[in-house]
């Protein structure tokens, strides 16, 4: 921690090299390290090394979106042709996770780092909500409501119900040991969860893209959500000083 602002690691995304001898390239959407920083932390971006180390120095941990995981990883094998799944970033990711839960830090999951911590807590997920359920999820333009829970985070910040953005084909299933849903689709969709006694919070929707004027007065600002979650970054550091 700098100045009370916790450091605070960010996943990223990798390509998959057309040609042998290629290098793999990373890439952050900078909505998260923007709602990071805003929020009062200092983001730091990982490239799929050491995940040991960094669950050593950074404070706390956001997992950010992107592809599909192994389906593998939750004891089921591919549905269909919708599963893009990329192998070397489960493999630095789930161990990372476990790291940073050993460090007993917090940890932050949106979209696709949602469904990663959950797994790595042993649940499981629906792979195509389309094909299992009838349900479309993936829609840049779709707003929909989301009913809270009595007592959770979400609940004391935004209220019962709100509505949030909607950009994913897959969604939580059962949920790891010691999560519990906090928001729900109208379908009844896990929307976002938390942990029962641990400093981890998920959001299956993107708050970070919908902080400041971003949610046009469609969705709540949801840069409190950060807030809350470096809150718990620097007490959980402080803590442990």
């Amino acid at each position: 921690m700098y100045n009370n602002r916790p450091f605070i690691a960010l996943t990223v995304s990798g390509n998959d090299p057309d040609k042998p001898g290629n290098f793999r390239t990373f890439e952050c959407p900078s909505s998260y390290s923007h709602a990071i920083a805003m929020a009062g932390g200092i983001p730091g971006m990982l490239c799929e090394e050491a995940p040991e180390t960094a669950a050593a120095i950074y404070d706390a941990l956001l997992l950010t979106g992107g592809g599909d995981l192994e389906p593998s990883l939750f004891g089921e094998t591919k549905l269909n042709d919708t599963v893009d799944i990329d192998p070397a970033r489960d493999g630095f990711e789930m161990p990372l996770v476990r790291a940073f839960l050993a460090a007993g830090k917090p940890i932050m999951g949106i979209c696709r780092g949602e469904q990663v911590i959950n797994v790595a807590m042993g649940g499981t997920l629906y792979q195509d909500l389309r094909e299992q359920l009838g349900f479309v999820h993936y829609d840049p333009k779709l707003r929909h409501f989301v009913h809270t829970t009595e007592g959770s985070v979400l609940r004391r910040l935004f209220g019962e119900t709100f509505r949030v953005n909607s950009t994913h084909h897959q969604a939580v299933r059962d949920l790891g040991e010691g999560l519990r849903a906090t928001a729900l689709s109208p379908e009844g969709i896990i929307e976002a969860y938390e942990h029962e006694t641990l400093p981890i919070l998920g959001t299956q929707f993107h708050p970070e893209r919908l902080c400041g004027d971003n949610g046009k007065g469609v969705t709540p600002d949801f840069l409190p959500l950060f807030e809350h979650f470096v809150a718990l970054c620097r007490e959980n550091a402080q803590q442990r000083a």
